[in-house]
């Protein structure tokens, strides 16, 4: 009976429920997915951040890492895809106090919204970004996106990628961006420490974050299960605080250089239109 009570006041006394929308679950990620640990990164971070929850409000495009804001207890928005950083950028620009935080994947954000990525970063939006990076299209069975390690198979390079992908810290860096970091779904306490840190950071902050798919990416490319591939980033992921983004490409079985990359301060867009106004 008291095992029976317990599992009743489990079940309906999570301590997330308040951040979560419970007629929504469960989700519809695969298992082994790692979207699911950087859900609960995310909602961890929110509790230990001092914010009028009603002031927050996430973005997200298509793709798997677009369910995302429609999971959270929070105003958001699932956006076309490609278009997350603009929907996001004006919501800023028409309430500056609101804090805005776009959550959605390496497809949706390198590849359709790429340009977008690269303005806001340059305009220094008063954004935090948080890029899910599972080297694939996800949801629409596993195609090659601009993240794909050159040499990685997918449904549509089969015989291997023959194009150089993307280095997401590296191009938020050299667009403009004042706080870079990057870590995968298995360093959850510095992952969670980095959204912090990005949410607190005035202007256009970025955390990507390496997760598992074992469903299309790591079938394709023979990397066994869901945990199997969490120890492949236990023993290539090499932490570099303030190293070069410029040198943290990810290869097909190369190492992963994470930890945080940039961390400066410079005015955001809202202050300068608000001096050019003046």
């Amino acid at each position: 009976m008291v095992d029976e009570l317990t599992d009743v006041l489990i079940s309906k006394h999570h301590p997330m429920d308040k951040l979560l929308r419970q007629d929504r679950l469960p989700h519809i990620w695969c298992s082994g997915c790692g979207l699911g640990t950087v859900l609960t990164c995310f909602v961890s971070a929110l509790e230990k951040l001092d914010l009028d929850m009603d002031q927050v409000v996430v973005v997200s495009g298509i793709g798997c890492t677009g369910r995302a804001a429609g999971y959270l207890n929070l105003d958001g928005f699932h956006t076309t895809h490609g278009r997350a950083i603009p929907f996001a950028t004006g919501l800023k620009l028409g309430n500056p106090e609101l804090k805005v935080v776009v959550i959605s994947g390496d497809g949706d954000l390198m590849a359709i919204g790429g340009n977008h990525f690269i303005h806001a970063a340059r305009r220094n939006m008063d954004l935090t970004v948080i890029c899910v990076n599972n080297f694939n299209y996800g949801m629409t069975s596993g195609q090659l996106a601009p993240t794909t390690p050159t040499n990685a198979r997918t449904s549509t390079s089969p015989y291997g990628n023959a194009e150089h992908p993307f280095n997401v810290p590296y191009l938020a860096a050299a667009t403009g961006a004042t706080y870079v970091a990057r870590w995968t779904v298995l360093h959850v306490r510095r992952l969670e420490r980095s959204i912090i840190e990005a949410m607190n950071k005035r202007g256009f902050s970025v955390v990507e974050v390496i997760s598992p798919c074992p469903t299309y990416y790591g079938r394709w490319n023979k990397m066994g299960s869901a945990l199997e591939q969490m120890k492949y980033y236990h023993d290539k992921s090499t932490i570099r605080h303030w190293s070069d983004p410029a040198q943290a490409d990810i290869g097909l079985e190369g190492q992963i250089i994470v930890g945080r990359f940039v961390d400066i301060d410079k005015p955001t867009f809202c202050d300068l239109l608000q001096g050019a106004d003046q």
